[in-house]
């Protein structure tokens, strides 16, 4: 639970929108305006103002009480997705980054951010994803049994699965193949477009995944990049 507090505080507090986050976890849980105004007692108008931007970013000590509220017992529908979240949690040593977005980035657009150079897949401009997953490729393989891949989708399948630490790229799509859900994309870091392998391309094209190969340098250079994606 606490990990779970700090993350939503955090991404509350560095963002540029913050009402737009604050409404965007609340929708999440399923949790009425009037609901968490009740929780904290205050007027829903406030709410309001703060998740349409009419209200200056609110303070750390309201952020604090409202993440509290947001997570609180008294909403017991969500404890199912409070719960999904905490077993996230126990694969974080492979999941070097993971986010939602408050709306769709257009699969090139994402492209682009992460210098990427496209290795199987057609029509990506009418691909929308939802959000991203970084993941040690390494870490994964040798951590994660087969039923705990289901951490990297976050919320949704709807997104790019970024595997670093890649040499070939064979094994992260075999693991793909052999599991479900299916990401909207795949991206690999670490080695050059030329190098990946032959049934990773094939894997690729068979289960209709793009692949793409970042050409960025650093993890650290690269999760700046999409850290920027809004």
């Amino acid at each position: 639970m606490e990990p779970l507090a700090r993350n939503i505080a955090g991404e509350i507090v560095m963002s540029d929108k913050p009402g737009e986050v604050m409404r965007k976890w609340r929708e999440i849980f399923g949790i009425r305006q009037r609901e968490i105004a009740t929780s904290l007692n205050i007027s829903p108008s406030v709410i309001s103002d703060y998740e349409g931007g009419r209200r200056k970013s609110p303070g750390v000590e309201f952020v604090r009480r409202f993440v509290k509220a947001l997570l609180s017992e008294n909403f017991g529908y969500s404890s199912e997705l409070i719960e999904k979240f905490s077993e996230m949690e126990k694969g974080e040593g492979a999941i070097l980054s993971i986010r939602e977005f408050l709306s769709p980035i257009n699969c090139i657009d994402f492209i682009n951010t992460i210098h990427g150079k496209v290795i199987a897949g057609n029509n990506l401009r009418d691909i929308e994803l939802w959000g991203y997953t970084v993941i040690d490729s390494i870490r994964a393989i040798l951590e994660m049994s087969q039923n705990e891949f289901v951490k990297l989708y976050g919320l949704t399948p709807d997104r790019a699965l970024i595997f670093t630490k890649v040499h070939l790229g064979r094994s992260p799509m075999i693991a793909i193949k052999v599991t479900k859900p299916r990401p909207r994309l795949i991206a690999l870091h670490g080695l050059h477009p030329n190098k990946v392998d032959k049934l990773a391309v094939k894997i690729a094209k068979s289960e209709k995944i793009p692949l793409v190969v970042s050409r960025l340098r650093t993890e650290e250079e690269l999760i700046e990049n999409l850290n920027r994606l809004r």
